[in-house]
């Protein structure tokens, strides 16, 4: 059950983090345009932050959807969603209208504080799954699985065949 949770888990947010990137990559200036309008980053790097992060959204979606690096990329996905939990939380404190940005767009817009609950919302269900898959990497359909299975995994040797662990052996022995 756990490896097929896994899998819901890793597609979903992949999902996620693929089509949000994919917005963004076709408007780098909405990108930087959204990142400016939080006004929590030196305006130095606010353009780099801008033009980055789309492709680093879709990197982190194609590997959980294909399960590779499971793992590390879970951790930089619950540590995005964590940035993204306090610069809209940041927003809606100081009074700010603006588009979360999160799927393309940014900027200010009326009455967008009215938005901020479901977006903190989405945000906290996206990183439970992340954390999940932080804790329990290893799920069904993961590419990780064909690559990093040794034949060691998947043949048992001379000195297993036969042998039984202390729990089987009592068993045996019961009987």
């Amino acid at each position: 059950m756990k490896d097929w949770f896994g899998l819901v888990a890793r597609l979903v947010t992949g999902g996620v983090w693929i089509v949000a990137g994919a917005l963004k990559l076709p408007h780098p200036a909405e990108s930087v345009r959204a990142v400016r309008a939080y006004d929590l980053l030196p305006e130095a790097i606010v353009p780099a932050v801008g033009h980055l992060l789309p492709v680093l959204e879709v990197v982190i979606g194609l590997c959980l959807v294909l399960g590779v690096m499971v793992r590390g990329t879970s951790v930089v996905s619950a540590l995005l969603f964590v940035a993204f939990i306090i610069g809209i939380s940041s927003a809606w404190a100081r009074g700010l209208s603006i588009d979360c940005g999160c799927f393309g767009g940014g900027g200010e817009i009326p009455d967008a504080a009215a938005k901020y609950p479901g977006e903190i919302a989405r945000d906290i269900g996206l990183l439970a799954l992340s954390l999940w898959l932080v804790v329990r990497p290893a799920s069904r359909l993961a590419l990780e699985n064909v690559l990093f299975t040794s034949t060691d995994d998947l043949e048992p040797t001379s000195d297993d065949e036969g042998s039984l662990d202390g729990a089987e052996e009592d068993l045996a022995q019961d009987r």
